[in-house]
């Protein structure tokens, strides 16, 4: 998907972050200060950067204008915090934040903010540079699926369950036998098609995360099969 630094001083902030994104399928570098996060930006030229605008050597802010004045800010650039005042926030927008996420962050505003994020387009300050798709695409903006395909919008994904989803249900059967089956093959679409992202697959039929894998369980849904699918 795509490659994520993380910013953030507070090791339990890093942890969350970085477990809510490798499960949406994204590679994610940490940094707990702004020296690590100056390393982290040369050597894994990430596509997206989550930074916390209190940290002890650097501030947010502070190490945004530096990569700005320098020609380095070529990626989006979210800034995080849980005392930020307005004006700092609009400074930050003024230097070239794309957002600013309040803490304590929930899901849904976390993951929206990163597919937007992704989805822009960065001007390239300084220096040739290959274009990401979401540069050579439509400058509109554009969601992470379109992104992906060269900013076009395609037909939705054929997925191949194999023959345990493509079967006719045998409407003859007991009510709860063909319910199960339904359900069985409902979810492992799901599955395949998110790519095993338990979180955007919650999302996507309106379940609880705990209640889906009890849910997954009892139906005794593969997730390692769904996760092989997904890959091929």
């Amino acid at each position: 998907m795509a490659n994520i630094l993380v910013v953030d001083d507070e090791l339990g902030i890093r942890d969350l972050l970085s477990e809510i994104l490798n499960d949406e399928g994204h590679a994610v570098e940490l940094a707990e200060n702004a020296a690590q996060a100056r390393q982290a930006r040369a050597q894994y030229r990430p596509d997206l950067v989550l930074l916390d605008i209190w940290m002890p050597d650097t501030d947010g802010v502070t190490l945004l204008k530096e990569w700005a004045s320098t020609g380095q800010l070529t990626m989006p650039v979210i800034m995080m915090s849980g005392h930020a005042t307005v004006e700092t926030a609009a400074e930050a927008t003024r230097i070239g934040a794309m957002d600013f996420l309040e803490k304590p962050i929930t899901l849904q505003k976390l993951l929206k903010a990163v597919e937007k994020g992704l989805s822009r387009p960065v001007a390239k300050t300084h220096g040739p540079a290959t274009p990401t798709l979401a540069a050579v695409s439509s400058p509109a903006v554009l969601t992470v699926e379109q992104a992906m395909t060269g900013g076009h919008m395609v037909a939705a994904p054929r997925v191949d369950l194999g023959p345990q989803a493509q079967q006719a249900f045998n409407l003859e059967g007991p009510l709860r036998e063909v319910r199960d089956g339904f359900e069985k093959a409902y979810f492992e679409y799901h599955l395949v098609k998110e790519q095993g992202s338990m979180t955007r697959v919650a999302e996507k039929t309106g379940l609880e995360r705990t209640h889906l894998y009890r849910k997954l369980k009892q139906l005794g849904v593969d997730l390692s099969r769904s996760k092989r699918a997904s890959a091929q």
